[in-house]
């Protein structure tokens, strides 16, 4: 079954983390993307949950494009399987680039890079840059803790109880996919302004 979402950013972290659980659903989420023809795009990395969601989509046979900074080439250990990997000259530029190509976002497990990511794209869906899905996978509780802070901006009134539209929260990587395939494909109007 063809999607209408062609190409997913992925946000995930660059370790394993203890939770065995969050590295299969990785892989999971990687075959489920290439299985339904949609390009995977990521930071470029070939360890932690980075290298688990592209290994699982080169093995089903899908295209997945890495972005890395140079700075990080060496340290996140550069992907040498994807189909394209592209080096940026920045953080910023590996993030404007990854936004440029995505119809969608989709959070998994990670750190404080992952969050950065995640927060960034919403509140860029937030100021109106952007209206694409942001979907974030509450792997085993995982992200419980971050979606306590988003509400609790609600609660103290520095965000609107409408931003809560601006992100979902699914429980797994069976369910990312089942959602991604119901989404339409990215407006030509919804263009880069970062």
């Amino acid at each position: 079954m063809a999607a209408n979402i062609r190409s997913v950013v992925v946000f995930c972290g660059s370790r394993v983390g203890n939770d065995p659980a969050w590295r299969s659903a990785a892989e999971a989420l990687g075959r489920g993307l290439a299985s339904s023809g949609i390009r995977l795009i990521y930071g470029g990395g070939r360890v932690g949950l980075m290298g688990a969601v592209a290994d699982g989509a080169l093995a089903a046979g899908g295209a997945v494009t890495g972005i890395i900074p140079d700075f990080l080439r060496a340290r996140e250990v550069a992907h040498p399987g994807v189909t394209d990997l592209l080096v940026t000259d920045s953080m910023h530029t590996r993030k404007a680039l990854m936004f440029e190509q995505a119809d969608a976002f989709v959070t998994l497990p990670g750190g404080m890079g992952t969050l950065d990511e995640t927060i960034e794209i919403i509140t860029w869906r937030q100021l109106g840059l952007h209206d694409r899905p942001v979907l974030i996978a509450n792997i085993n509780g995982w992200a419980t803790s971050m979606i306590a802070v988003l509400n609790g901006f609600v609660t103290d009134g520095f965000a609107d109880a409408s931003s809560r539209a601006l992100y979902e929260v699914l429980p797994d990587a069976p369910a990312i996919l089942r959602r991604l395939l119901t989404l339409p494909a990215r407006m030509p109007a919804d263009s880069a302004r970062v």
